[in-house]
Order: structure tokens, then C-alpha cells, then sequence
């Protein structure tokens, strides 16, 4: 068994022990390899080991490898900041994108998402944390961006996704993925989603509602920002 794969098994127990300690069913749980600065060769790995979903930052790298990958039935997720001149050809090689914060992309994605392709996914990135470095839009302007988002044609609004402050403290962590659960719940829109936890917090997120965790660290190691990136 390679590493990635003995990383994907050991990643999936920390998800079930997770998913039992906090009475939630597995089912609702999905783990996203996060693949950015990792070569296509690991992402082949991953797909050997029983994963799908995969989410990438930065595009030019994310298009390169999902040429390479073709012919293997892959989910690609998008979860870096978006930049608007960069709307289109992530309208039209993704099936999620995770990080909406503003409505001015999400009506380029609306606008470029291709006819014959199903509703792009997306998740409202929600600054939790009130963090000036973080994206996302502030606690106070979702319900409005959320209900003129879901109106949008080609689109369909999934849910919500956060980055909270780096914390080792339990409890900050789910009180984090907390406010994000109760922000979802306050919207009043039928959705299903919450993208929350990354290899340090995954366990404090699933017990708050987590949907997806994005996992790259626990799974492929430690990143190479030395690769090409944008």
C-alpha cells in the first residue's frame, strides 16, 4: 500500500471515529483531497485509494493536472480566492466552487458556466473569524449575498464554507464551525453543505455539521510552494 493510501485509510478512521463520537451518519461526510502544489501522479494515487473529490487553489496548476487525468472520472473543487478574470474557465472545468465571497462572481460564473453542463456547485466562503487577511464575506451581508446567489441561473447554492483562525484550542475550533452552522441554519434556503475542518480540525468540525473536510497535509504531506502557482 503507498503512503497516500495508508494516509487516505488512516484520514477515513479519524472520519468515522469523528462521525461516531458526535452521532452523525458517515454517509454526510465527504472527504475532499485537497491536491494544490501536488503532482498528478499523487492525485492518480488518491483515485487508486478510493477518492474522487479533489480541490485545487490555484487554476493554471488545477487545468494542468485535470488534462494530464482525462480519462479518470474526477470531482474537481475549486477553493482558492478567485480573481474575476479568472471566472471562466473555472465555470467550465469545475464542479464545485467553495470559495464565493462577493456577487460579482458569482454572476461571471453564472454568466460563463456552459449550457451543457449541469449547475455549478457553490458554497458562500463566510469570514467567521473576522480575520483581515481571510476572504470571505462578513457574517452580516450573507443572508443578502446567499438570497441573490441562489437566484442565479446555472448555479446551484449548496451551502457554506469557512476558514477559521488556526487555533489548537477545542473549543474555539467548534465554536468556529459552530457560527457557520447556525449562520447556514439562519438562511431559510434548502441547503445541505458545509465545507469545515482541514487536517489539524476535521474532528471538531464533523462534530459541528461538517459536510466536506478538506484535507491535504494528512493526506499527501507537506505542500511544495516551490511548484508554479496562480
Amino acid at each position: 500500500m503507498s503512503t497516500i493510501a495508508e494516509n487516505i485509510a488512516k484520514v477515513g478512521e479519524r472520519i468515522r471515529a469523528a462521525a461516531q463520537a458526535s452521532g452523525r451518519d458517515l454517509d454526510h461526510i465527504g472527504l475532499l483531497a485537497v491536491s494544490k502544489t501536488k503532482p498528478a501522479a499523487a492525485v492518480r494515487e488518491a483515485y487508486a485509494a478510493g477518492i474522487r473529490d479533489f480541490g485545487e487553489n490555484y487554476l493554471q496548476e488545477a487545468l494542468e493536472k485535470q488534462a494530464e487525468l482525462s480519462e479518470l472520472p474526477l470531482i474537481w473543487h475549486f477553493i482558492g480566492p478567485i480573481q474575476s478574470n479568472k471566472t471562466k474557465p473555472i465555470a467550465e472545468h469545475f464542479a464545485w466552487v467553495h470559495s464565493v465571497d462577493r456577487l460579482k462572481i458569482a454572476q461571471r460564473l453564472s454568466e460563463q458556466r456552459p449550457s451543457h453542463l449541469p449547475p455549478l456547485n457553490i458554497c458562500l466562503q463566510v469570514n467567521v473569524s473576522a480575520e483581515d487577511s481571510k476572504s470571505g464575506c462578513a457574517p452580516a451581508e450573507l443572508a443578502a449575498l446567499a438570497q441573490t446567489v441562489n437566484q442565479l441561473p446555472n448555479l446551484r447554492l449548496r451551502g457554506l464554507m469557512a476558514i477559521p483562525e488556526p487555533t489548537d484550542d477545542v473549543a474555539a475550533q467548534r465554536a468556529a464551525f459552530a457560527r457557520l452552522r447556525e449562520l447556514r441554519d439562519g438562511l431559510a434556503l434548502p441547503l445541505d453543505t458545509l465545507s469545515m475542518g482541514m487536517s489539524h480540525d476535521l474532528d471538531a468540525a464533523i462534530a459541528e455539521g461538517a459536510t466536506w473536510v478538506r484535507i491535504g497535509t494528512a493526506l499527501f504531506g507537506a505542500r511544495d510552494y516551490g511548484r508554479a502557482q496562480n
